[in-house]
């Protein structure tokens, strides 16, 4: 019992800490234009190998940035923008970028057979474990676990980072999860279930 009332303790200190970290929205729009080059002014990038960061769960994108600033996750471009920005910069920003709405691409149609059986199934054979799982059958992620939201993403980045996960270049996946499962993911998997991803909603 006193096991349970610690745990819970610390699940409402963490909610009070997310609370008193909360961003602004208006404030983070305000602090968006240096991002609105790569991310768009909507936070729906024009090109393929930026991320959308419209509709994105903010924790997620807080967290994203603060690895960026402290180099647990490696970009050179994300490194130098994230290294002047303050906590509150982030939360600003993370909010602003959740207040929008996610445009949907469209998949490649000769991928969507393999993407879709991966998402939804994963490969028992290979042991890759199914998107949405972690996901969601839409895509749309688990904020409290901080899995991001993919509906939308764009094919061509979704690609990159499970490459990057398969290589280890990217390490800043909790417990090693998406590392452990890219690695045992084919290059024809990565590409189908990238596709799928950019039009799942």
């Amino acid at each position: 019992m006193k096991k349970l009332l610690l745990i819970a303790s610390l699940a409402s200190l963490a909610a009070a800490g997310t609370v008193q970290a909360a961003g602004d929205a208006e404030a983070g729009k305000a602090k968006s234009a240096a991002c609105a080059a790569c991310h768009g002014v909507d936070g729906n990038s024009a090109a393929p190998n930026f991320p959308k960061l419209a509709g994105q769960h903010a924790d997620y994108t807080a967290k994203q940035l603060a690895e960026f600033k402290s180099g647990e996750r490696k970009d050179p471009t994300m490194n130098g923008m994230a290294a002047p920005l303050s906590e509150q910069d982030m939360a600003d920003l993370a909010a602003y970028y959740a207040s929008l709405k996610p445009s949907v691409g469209k998949a490649a149609e000769d991928k969507v057979a393999l993407g879709e059986t991966v998402y939804r199934a994963g490969n028992s054979a290979s042991g890759v474990s199914a998107c949405a799982a972690c996901h969601g059958p839409a895509g749309n992620g688990n904020p409290m676990a901080k899995f991001p939201s993919l509906s939308g993403q764009h094919a061509d980045y979704t690609a990159a980072q499970l490459k990057n996960f398969r290589a280890g270049a990217r390490a800043n996946d909790a417990g090693s999860m998406m590392r452990g499962i890219a690695k045992k993911m084919t290059d024809a998997e990565i590409e189908a279930v990238s596709q799928y991803i950019q039009g799942l909603h």
